[in-house]
C-alpha cells in the first residue's frame, strides 16, 4: 500500500490522517502543489487523498496545477484506486465526475450538524457514527452530486456533504482531519473571512469553544474513519 496525499496550502495538511498513516506504518508521499505541480503516476499508488484549500476549482487561470490535478483524479477513479477528496479535494471529485461546482447558500465556518443519509448509515466508513452529528467546515463552494454517486451525508443549509461514487472514491465536504491545532492556526490565518460578512454568525471565541467541546469525539470518529480507508484495497 501507497498513499499520495496532495496538499494545497501549508496550514492545511493531512491532519490525523498522518498520525494514522504513521501508526499503521503506511508509505505515503505528501505532494506540496505551492511547490511542485510535478504530479507522479498514479499507478505507483493504490490510495489518493485530496486535501483542502483557499482556491475554487473553477481558478484554473490562476492556478494551473488544478489542471494536472483534475486529469489525475479522473484516471485515480477509472483505474479504481482508493480516492477520498476533503473540502476542496471533494469539489475536485465532484468536477472530474462531469458536475458543476458553484456558490453554496450559506459559507459555511466552524461547527455544524449534518445528518447521514439511509445510504450513509450502511456505508463501512460512517458505520461507526451517530446518524446525526457534528463536523468542522470551512468553506463557500457546494457541488452538484454526480450521476451514479450515493449521498452519504446532508444538511439543510448545504445539502450535498459526503458521497461516494462506486465503491472506491470518497468526498466529504466538511474537514474530518482537522485537530484543535490546525483549527486555531485556521483563525488566525484566514482572518479575512471575519472581516465580511460570512453568514456564519459565528464568532472566532464560538468556534474555539464549540472546538473544546466537540474535538475529542470528532478526532476519536475521524480516526477510525481514515484507518477503515486505508484498508481499502483496490
Amino acid at each position: 500500500m501507497n498513499v499520495l496525499i496532495i496538499k494545497h496550502i501549508e496550514i492545511e495538511g493531512p491532519g490525523i490522517i498522518e498520525y494514522v498513516l504513521n501508526a499503521t506504518k503506511t508509505s505515503y508521499e505528501i505532494l506540496s502543489v505551492e511547490t511542485s505541480s510535478n504530479f507522479p503516476k498514479i499507478d505507483l499508488f493504490s490510495h489518493l487523498i485530496i486535501l483542502g484549500g483557499s482556491m475554487n476549482v473553477y481558478e484554473e487561470e490562476r492556478y494551473p496545477f488544478l489542471k494536472k490535478e483534475n486529469l489525475l483524479i479522473k484516471e485515480a477513479i477509472q483505474k479504481g484506486k482508493a480516492v477520498l477528496g476533503i473540502c476542496l479535494g471533494a469539489q475536485l471529485i465532484a468536477k472530474a465526475l462531469g458536475v458543476k461546482i458553484f456558490k453554496a447558500p450559506i459559507k459555511e465556518i466552524g461547527w455544524s450538524e449534518v445528518e447521514l443519509t439511509d445510504e450513509g448509515i450502511q456505508d463501512t466508513l460512517f458505520s461507526h457514527f451517530p446518524k446525526n452529528f457534528q463536523v468542522f467546515q470551512w468553506h463557500e463552494d457546494t457541488f452538484e452530486l454526480p450521476q451514479g454517486a450515493k449521498l452519504l451525508a446532508t444538511s439543510s443549509l448545504v445539502p450535498h456533504q459526503a458521497f461516494v461514487y462506486g465503491k472506491d472514491a470518497y468526498a466529504l465536504q466538511f474537514h474530518l482531519e482537522v485537530t484543535e491545532e490546525m483549527i486555531r492556526e485556521w483563525l488566525e490565518t484566514y482572518e479575512d473571512d471575519f472581516q465580511k460578512e460570512s453568514q456564519t454568525h459565528l464568532s472566532k471565541s464560538q468556534i474555539l469553544t464549540e472546538t473544546e467541546i466537540h474535538i475529542e469525539t470528532y478526532t476519536r470518529r475521524g480516526l477510525k474513519f481514515f484507518e477503515k480507508f486505508l484498508r481499502m484495497k483496490p
